[in-house]
C-alpha cells in the first residue's frame, strides 16, 4: 500500500449514489433509511423482501413506502430510490419492458434460487430466461446478477467463480450488448471477468469486502455480523478488490451492499447473512482509497462510474470528505427490544465528513 501521508487532507466529490442496497421494510425500513440519505443522493433497492417485488405495482408502492421513511422534505427532495425487479422463472418480457418504458424499474436482478437472504422465489436456471435477456439487450436495461452457485458440492468459497465459469460467460457471449453488473465481486476471477470483456460489464464493490477476509468471520470465535453472502474471501481476493476498486476503472462502482438484520436474527442457531454498513459507508471507502494512495480516484468509483453505466448524470451537488474521526454508531434500535449493529460498531475512524 501506498503511505496515506501523501494523499491530501480534504477531497470533494459529487455526491455518491449506492448502485446496491438493501433497506428492508417496516421499522427497519424506518430505522436504516436515513444513514444512507443523508450521504447518497440514490441509491438501488433490492427487491427481495418476504414478498419479492416482482411487478411494477409492488415496486411502486415499495417505493412509496421507502419516500414516506425518509426523515425530512430536504432529504425527501434529494434522495432517489431506483426500484429493481426480482426475476424469477415466471417473469415474461412484456411486464419487464412496461415497467421499464414507464421508468417504475431501473434494472432486473437476478438471484440464483436459494443463494441467499429472500431468495427462496428466484431464478432456478439462469440459462433458461433466454426470452427476458433478449428484451433486456433490446431495451438497455442492466441485469443485476447475484453471482453465486447453490450446488451444496461446491465450495462456499468457489461458488462465484464456479457461476462465472458455469453461467455468466454463457450469457455474455450469447447477449454481448447486455449490460451486465456482477454485484458484490469477491473473487480475484471476478475482477479478471469484468476487466477482460470489452462489453457492457460491470461490477459493483462493497466497502467490507475491501477491509475483510475470511479470517474476521473467526477472529476470536464466530464473528455473526461479519457474515454476509457472498462471503468474504481470502487475503489474496481482497488485495485484488482493492486494486481494481482504486484502480480508476469505470467498470468498477460503489455498492455497499448494506443489508440490515436485527441482532437476534444475526446471533442464532442459523444466523441471516448480511453486513450493516450504511451509517459509515463513505468513510469506509475513503479510508481505503486513502490507504492505497488512490484518493483521486474516489469521484470515479462513488460518483461518476455508476451513473455513467445507467446511463444517467452524476449528480450536481458534491459532499467533502476530510482527515477526523468519525465514531460508528453502536447498536440502533429498531423499536420494541429490537436493535441493528452495524459494521465495526463503536470504532473510528479516520475521516469524516463535511457536508
Amino acid at each position: 500500500m501506498s503511505p496515506p501521508s501523501d494523499n491530501p487532507d480534504t477531497i470533494t466529490i459529487h455526491r455518491p449514489d449506492d448502485w446496491h442496497l438493501h433497506v428492508r421494510d417496516g421499522a427497519m425500513l424506518k430505522t436504516v433509511l436515513p444513514y444512507t440519505a443523508r450521504v447518497f443522493a440514490r441509491a438501488i433497492i433490492m427487491p427481495n423482501l418476504p414478498d419479492p417485488v416482482t411487478t411494477p405495482a409492488k415496486a411502486g408502492a415499495y417505493r412509496r413506502r421507502i419516500l414516506d421513511a425518509l426523515p425530512d422534505e430536504g432529504v425527501a427532495s434529494r434522495f432517489l430510490p431506483l426500484m429493481t425487479c426480482y426475476l424469477t422463472d415466471e417473469t415474461g418480457p412484456a411486464m419487464l419492458e412496461e415497467g421499464f418504458a414507464d421508468g417504475v424499474w431501473a434494472a432486473a436482478k437476478l438471484y440464483p434460487a436459494h443463494a441467499t437472504t429472500g431468495s427462496a422465489d428466484g431464478v432456478t436456471d439462469p440459462l433458461k430466461l433466454t426470452a427476458v435477456y433478449e428484451k433486456m439487450q433490446e431495451i438497455g436495461m442492466p441485469l443485476l446478477i447475484h453471482g453465486e452457485v447453490t450446488d451444496p458440492d461446491v465450495d462456499i468459497f468457489d461458488r462465484e467463480a464456479v457461476f462465472i465459469e458455469r453461467y455468466l460467460n454463457r450469457i455474455v457471449r450469447d447477449f454481448p450488448s447486455l449490460k451486465v453488473v456482477l454485484e458484490h465481486v469477491t473473487t480475484r476471477e471476478g475482477v479478471a471477468f469484468v476487466e477482460d470483456h470489452s462489453g457492457p460489464v460491470a461490477a459493483t464493490i462493497t466497502a467490507h469486502h475491501l477491509i475483510i477476509n475470511r479470517n474476521a468471520l473467526f477472529e476470536g470465535g464466530i464473528r455473526p455480523h461479519r457474515y454476509c453472502l457472498p462471503v468474504a474471501k481470502r487475503e489474496e481476493h481482497r488485495l485484488e478488490l482493492r486494486r481494481a476498486a482504486t484502480s480508476g476503472s469505470p467498470k468498477f462502482f460503489l455498492g455497499t451492499d448494506s443489508a440490515p438484520h436485527a441482532i437476534g436474527d444475526k446471533e442464532a442457531d442459523c444466523g441471516c447473512a448480511g453486513i450493516f454498513s450504511a451509517p459509515t459507508a463513505m468513510e469506509l471507502y475513503a479510508r481505503v482509497f486513502d490507504e492505497e494512495g488512490a484518493l483521486e480516484h474516489l469521484d470515479t468509483f462513488a460518483g461518476q462510474a455508476g451513473p455513467a453505466f445507467y446511463g444517467l448524470e452524476p449528480n450536481h451537488e458534491h459532499i467533502t470528505l476530510a482527515r477526523g474521526e468519525t465514531v460508528t454508531p453502536g447498536n440502533i434500535d429498531i423499536g420494541g427490544e429490537a436493535a441493528v449493529q452495524p459494521f465495526g460498531a463503536g470504532r473510528t475512524l479516520n475521516w469524516e465528513i463535511r457536508d
